[in-house]
């Protein structure tokens, strides 16, 4: 199947079925938001937009890449994350490649958002809604980011033949430039657990499903069929 792996500056239109990678860490945190009870994640394209979203709705959480900041409840980091408890919360998220790959393709039919942590859901998702070719949005380094690469190879290798080694692809995603950045501790809002927990193959047994729901787009888990 000639499926699509392209950066986010490469995108043209509105592609069919779109997956949206980011290894480290958006979606390895939406997925470790929604198992400590997030009911839905609202994306956000700036963090004013973001603050604005939570005081107009009383309930809400806000949470932002980087350094702890004045009215967000959380940093993008699954190790700080892992030991909240988020029960029935809708969390407003922004981070600097995720979410805006997510509502770069906001309007496709179909539009995942994916990590190494729900890789083999979202790969099974996609063979049972019979999608068809995929467009991988690579989110990292303007689509050079290899652990998101990498983690686009294996879910696309895993719709076609099913059972498929995962160690090649999570060595590349150990190796790349961003574990190396975070083990460094050149990326602030950090837990030393981070790395790690964005390698956990199919920790969770859910994708993520990204939908348009009023103005805003909403990003809410889904069993695979």
């Amino acid at each position: 199947m000639d499926h699509h792996f392209v950066g986010i500056p490469e995108l043209t239109g509105v592609p069919r079925v779109a997956v949206v990678i980011d290894v480290m860490r958006a979606f390895t945190v939406a997925a470790w938001a929604f198992s400590r009870g997030v009911e839905r994640i609202v994306l956000a394209s700036t963090e004013s937009e973001a603050l604005a979203l939570k005081e107009s709705h009383p309930g809400w959480l806000a949470l932002k890449d980087g350094a702890p900041a004045a009215g967000f409840d959380a940093v993008n980091s699954p190790g700080l994350l892992r030991s909240r408890d988020f029960a029935g919360r809708t969390l407003v998220q922004k981070t600097t490649a995720g979410t805006v790959g997510a509502l770069a393709v906001a309007e496709a039919p179909l539009v995942l958002c994916a990590s190494f942590v729900v890789a083999g859901p979202t790969a099974r998702f996609l063979q049972t809604t019979n999608s068809g070719p995929v467009t991988f949005v690579v989110t990292g380094e303007e689509g050079q980011a290899d652990e998101d690469l990498a983690c686009a190879q294996y879910i696309a290798r895993s719709m076609a033949a099913g059972d498929v080694d995962a160690a090649p692809y999570l060595h590349r995603a150990r190796t790349s430039r961003a574990a190396a950045d975070l083990a460094g501790g050149l990326r602030s809002g950090f837990h030393p657990d981070d790395v790690e927990l964005c390698l956990e193959i199919d920790r969770f047994p859910f994708a993520m499903l990204a939908r348009q729901e009023e103005s805003l787009t909403v990003l809410r888990p889904a069993i695979p069929g």
